[in-house]
C-alpha cells in the first residue's frame, strides 16, 4: 500500500465533515453544526477545506475571508442558509500514529476500527507513546486513543515493540464489552 491507497481510504472515512448551514447575520457569516446546533464563526474555519453544494453537486474548495470558497479553478461566494461541510481535523497525536504505521499495521488497523462502525474522525482522546520516542532506535510501549460514535464507545490500546522489526498489538474494546485483538509483524523498512 502506498501513500495514495491510504489517502483514498482516509477519504472514504464516515464522520469526516462538520454538516452544517451558514447563515449571514450581523454582517459576520456564522456556522451552525447540524448535529450539535452549535453555532460558530466562519472565521474559525478560515483556510480549511468545505464542500459546498451547487447545481446538486458537492465541490470541494478552501474556505477564504468574507464568505469566499476557492475551489479548483473559481472563487465564489457563499449564500445566506446554504449547506456546507466542513474537514474535521485529526487528532495531532492520533494523525501522527497513523503516519507512523507501517502499511500492513495502518490498513487493518482502519479496516478494523470501521468494521466496528468507527471512523477515525471519531477519535475523542488520544496518547501517543511514540512521538516521545522518536530518537529511540528501539521502541517499545503503548498508545491510548479512544473514539466514540455518538452510539457506541470504543477504546483502543495500541501496544508496539519496533526494533530490527515492526510489531504492533492492536486491542479494541467496545462499550458492551465486546473485544477484538489484532497483531502483525512488519519489517521494519
Amino acid at each position: 500500500m502506498n501513500r495514495q491507497h491510504r489517502t483514498k481510504l482516509l477519504n472514504h472515512q464516515s464522520r469526516a465533515y462538520h454538516e452544517g448551514v451558514v447563515e449571514f447575520i450581523n454582517q459576520e457569516w456564522t456556522f451552525f453544526n447540524d448535529l450539535t446546533d452549535e453555532a460558530s464563526s466562519l472565521d474559525d474555519f478560515l483556510h480549511q477545506e468545505v464542500e459546498i453544494n451547487r447545481n446538486n453537486r458537492w465541490r470541494k474548495g478552501l474556505l477564504m475571508e468574507e464568505g469566499a470558497v476557492k475551489l479548483s479553478k473559481e472563487v465564489v461566494y457563499l449564500y445566506d442558509q446554504e449547506e456546507i461541510k466542513i474537514k474535521k481535523h485529526l487528532q495531532y497525536s492520533f494523525d501522527q500514529l497513523l503516519d507512523d504505521l507501517h502499511d500492513d499495521s495502518f490498513f487493518q488497523f482502519v479496516m478494523t476500527l470501521n468494521s466496528l462502525h468507527f471512523s477515525i474522525y471519531d477519535c475523542i482522546y488520544g496518547y501517543n507513546q511514540l512521538t516521545f520516542l522518536e530518537n529511540e532506535p528501539n521502541k517499545s510501549g503503548a498508545n491510548f486513543f479512544i473514539f466514540d460514535n455518538e452510539k457506541d464507545i470504543c477504546s483502543v490500546q495500541h501496544h508496539f515493540v519496533y526494533s530490527s522489526q515492526k510489531h504492533d498489538r492492536f486491542e479494541f474494546t467496545l462499550n458492551n464489552g465486546k473485544r477484538i485483538i489484532i497483531e502483525k509483524l512488519n519489517s521494519s523498512k
